[in-house]
């Protein structure tokens, strides 16, 4: 009980600090991209800020299935339905990039930062310049870059699999890159989608990011998309019957 209402001033002060953190971490990514220029470096700001914002609010993030990451480049798909989706992944799974909604560049600092970190932007309702920001990104990944990218296209009001979108499989597709799938289990609860305070009225909370075996797009086309679709929910699907972890 007495952690409980300690929660409501932990997220109070958090939710506050969380902007001037997240500035912060932006402008030092900025620094480093126009001096330094090292992307391990970057990353680690990354991971910081990740790891923090987790830390702040009482969020503990555990990873099953780390063996399942290949070597090389490739895309993460994972299931959608918080902002801590992201924060757990970014401080918890190593080097990548997100793709992220257009209208989060438009933020000060933290938009500038996205772009200088190599984020994808993506244009919801512009489906050709999501296509070329796509296509412009192909030789990254086939250099060895990560990207992370949820097929469902938006956050989830609860932990479901919605429909997928055809542009993640058409990345991978293109770039000849496999698909590594990311069951994301607790953010929902963490940061609901519409909820201003992350963990109001709970002391700690568990997100649970399990990675499975890669999904090989060699041999698939543009044209036989579905099919591979397909074998990506096959996959995930079992993770959302029941209590599966």
């Amino acid at each position: 009980m007495i952690l409980r209402w300690l929660s409501y001033p932990r997220s109070l002060i958090s939710i506050a600090i969380f902007p001037f953190y997240t500035a912060l971490c932006a402008i030092l990514v900025i620094i480093l991209s126009f001096t330094i220029r090292q992307r391990w470096l970057e990353d680690k700001v990354v991971y910081a800020w990740a790891k923090g914002v987790c830390w702040m609010f009482g969020v503990r993030v555990i990873v099953k299935g780390e063996e399942n990451i290949p070597p090389g480049g490739f895309l993460f798909v994972f299931n959608h339905t918080s902002f801590f989706d992201i924060f757990a992944m970014s401080g918890y799974l190593g080097s990548f990039r997100f793709g992220a909604k257009i209208e989060l560049f438009s933020i000060p600092f933290f938009g500038p930062a996205m772009r200088r970190a190599g984020i994808l932007p993506i244009a919801r309702n512009r489906r050709e310049e999501v296509y070329r920001v796509y296509t412009a990104a192909e030789s990254r990944i086939r250099a060895g870059e990560r990207f992370a990218l949820s097929p469902e296209g938006t956050r989830q009001n609860e932990e479901i699999l919605a429909p997928f979108k055809a542009g993640p499989f058409v990345f991978a597709i293109n770039a000849h890159a496999p698909l590594v799938p990311v069951i994301v289990k607790g953010a929902l609860a963490v940061w609901p989608k519409g909820k201003i305070v992350p963990n109001w009225g709970v002391w700690r909370r568990t997100i649970t990011l399990e990675v499975l075996p890669a999904i090989s797009t060699e041999g698939h086309t543009v044209d036989n998309r579905p099919v591979l679709q397909n074998e990506l929910r096959r996959a995930m699907e079992p993770y959302f019957q029941g209590d599966s972890f």
